[in-house]
């Protein structure tokens, strides 16, 4: 599950271009022994965030192809909440199995919606960003399916000059993705109205977007390897439960008082009159 705030920098479009690659790997060659995935998306774009609303699009179009598909709809499906909200996400955190935190590493401050799937137990594949560097600390390697560029690599890949048409030269998963993403399959034919995202990703890839595909299509791989073995997918999600107590608001309010605020408790004082 994915539900957030839409953005380029949160890397919906990421998660899209996996399920892309999934479907074509399945449409290529039968597979008996895949791991059945039900992908959910949720979250809100902004009212003019054009390339926002586009990755909104894609999902209900990729969705739409599956679903009209009988050779793979019973091992991929693809659903978008509407009007996500405090009250959905009652129902959402915790029909959860795995928590998709992908943001580019260095551009989210912290997040909120990570903790709230690690308390209902799903786990988690993630950048090093985030509060995702804080459950990767306290659930540790093993219950965790971390992938991609940590922030001082993001940094070294700008100043070297970040080509993204290479990244897809070298990647024939990424390359099968694309070249779908822009055949018109999703969009009745028309190649053109997924061409800015394509375009963008190709020639600028602003959010390395193509630069961390490769690590996080074998973070999902190792994913599945992990469900088909119940005991040890319940284990660690129960692990990620149980470590979970470090995100109390509680501890929180400690910590900026003892780092930031410099508090002092007042005296106590009697019920008002």
């Amino acid at each position: 599950m994915q539900v957030k705030r839409i953005h380029e920098y949160k890397r919906q479009h990421l998660n899209l271009l996996h399920v892309i690659h999934r479907y074509r790997q399945l449409k290529l060659q039968a597979q008996a022994d895949a791991v059945p995935r039900t992908f959910v998306f949720g979250g809100k774009a902004a009212p003019g965030y054009r390339m926002a609303k586009l990755i909104v699009k894609l999902v209900h179009a990729v969705a739409a192809v599956i679903e009209r598909d009988p050779r793979v709809r019973d091992l991929i499906r693809v659903v978008f909440v509407p009007d996500f909200n405090v009250k959905t996400g009652q129902r959402i955190y915790p029909a959860a199995d795995l928590s998709e935190q992908i943001s580019t590493a260095g551009k989210e401050a912290s997040g909120t919606g990570n903790m709230k799937f690690m308390m209902n137990g799903a786990l988690t594949i993630g950048t090093l960003d985030g509060a995702n560097v804080e459950i990767l600390q306290a659930v540790g390697e093993d219950n965790f399916f971390r992938f991609g560029l940590g922030v001082d690599q993001v940094a070294e890949v700008w100043r070297a000059g970040h080509r993204p048409r290479a990244c897809v030269e070298r990647s024939e998963a990424l390359r099968g993705a694309i070249e779908l993403l822009r055949s018109g399959l999703f969009a009745h034919g028309d190649r053109e109205l997924f061409r800015p995202l394509v375009d963008n990703l190709l020639d600028h890839d602003p959010f390395l977007v193509c630069a961390d595909f490769d690590d996080y299509v074998a973070a999902q791989q190792r994913a599945d390897g992990a469900w088909r073995d119940h005991e040890r997918w319940t284990r660690m999600s129960v692990r990620n439960v149980a470590r979970s107590g470090r995100f109390s608001a509680d501890r929180a309010v400690r910590e900026y008082d003892a780092e930031i605020w410099h508090t002092r408790a007042g005296p106590k004082t009697g019920p008002a009159r």
